[in-house]
């Protein structure tokens, strides 16, 4: 029994020591392996490995890409003297894990995010004290990014980082320099209006006294051609009450008298004082009083 216990103990022993000395690396990460503070090995594949229990031990480092995001943009002057709001973010990653621990000691990635900071913002001051606002803002703005890109990953490697991108997500004018360009943009437009309503004020004038013009020819063109069809009219109907006056003057002469009547007697309050032998009551005589009317 106590060999037994024995061997339980040793197999024991044996795991414990097996599972402090084993360690695993994933495909995300690179390990490096510390002996007494040293650096004595890196690992930089994926697998199981082992190191010597109590006297070694293993950090691990991110191996995938880190992006470097600015919360605000920072300002940079451009050649002409002018501040540009630019808003920008890096990518980075680790391609030498035993020279970033060195550079960085326990800081870690805030760290290593410091000293890229600092070097990506040089670049930038460098990149647009030479050009002018147009260059940074459209013309070369890819030329701007590459170099950067260059510059910072150059200087990056001294502490084990490479700079995969650094890419420009926006690029404003300063406060004091957009309330400028929108007051000159607003006084623009203002011009552009006030052009646009006096020439529109014009066209509506010369629209408006054409529009005149041609009523007045069309009303005096109306006028004329109304005047000629009335005296067309009237000459018509002289020679329509000629013909037929001409055809049967006693008939004409009876019908005109009874229109005659007709106006003068359409109110019985009207009084008339006539002599009644006068040839307005011809035809209200008897036909012996109207023949001797006539001889007479």
């Amino acid at each position: 029994m106590k060999n037994i216990g024995l061997i339980v103990i040793g197999f024991v022993v044996f795991l414990l020591l097996l599972s402090m000395s084993a360690f695993t690396v994933d495909q995300t990460q690179y390990a490096l392996v510390f002996r007494l503070g040293e650096i004595v090995s890196v690992k930089k594949e994926p697998g199981l490995y082992f190191k010597t229990p109590l006297i070694e031990d293993v950090k691990y480092f991110e191996k995938r890409i880190v992006t470097l995001d600015w919360e605000a943009p920072a300002k940079f002057n451009t050649s002409e003297n002018k501040y540009m709001m630019v808003d920008s973010f890096v990518k980075w990653r680790i391609v030498d894990p035993a020279k970033y621990y060195v550079s960085i000691k326990e800081g870690g990635e805030a760290a290593a995010e410091d000293r890229l900071s600092k070097v990506v913002n040089a670049g930038f001051r460098a990149e647009f004290g030479k050009r002018t606002v147009h260059d940074v803002i459209a013309g070369e703005r890819d030329a701007i990014m590459n170099n950067l890109r260059v510059k910072a990953d150059k200087e990056a490697r001294q502490i084990g980082i490479q700079v995969v991108d650094v890419r420009l997500k926006r690029v404003d004018y300063s406060e004091e320099i957009s309330k400028s360009v929108y007051d000159r943009m607003i006084s623009e437009r203002k011009r552009i209006a006030n052009q646009l309503r006096s020439e529109g004020s014009a066209a509506s004038e010369k629209i408006r006294a054409d529009a005149d013009k041609q009523r007045e020819v069309i009303i005096a063109e109306a006028f004329r051609d109304a005047q000629k069809i009335k005296g067309d009219g009237d000459a018509n109907a002289a020679e329509t009450y000629s013909a037929a006056y001409g055809k049967n003057p006693e008939f004409y002469a009876f019908y005109r008298s009874q229109e005659a009547y007709k106006n003068s007697f359409k109110s019985k309050s009207d009084v008339m004082v006539l002599d009644p032998n006068s040839d307005f009551f011809k035809y209200m005589r008897g036909p012996s009083a109207r023949n001797a009317g006539s001889k007479n």
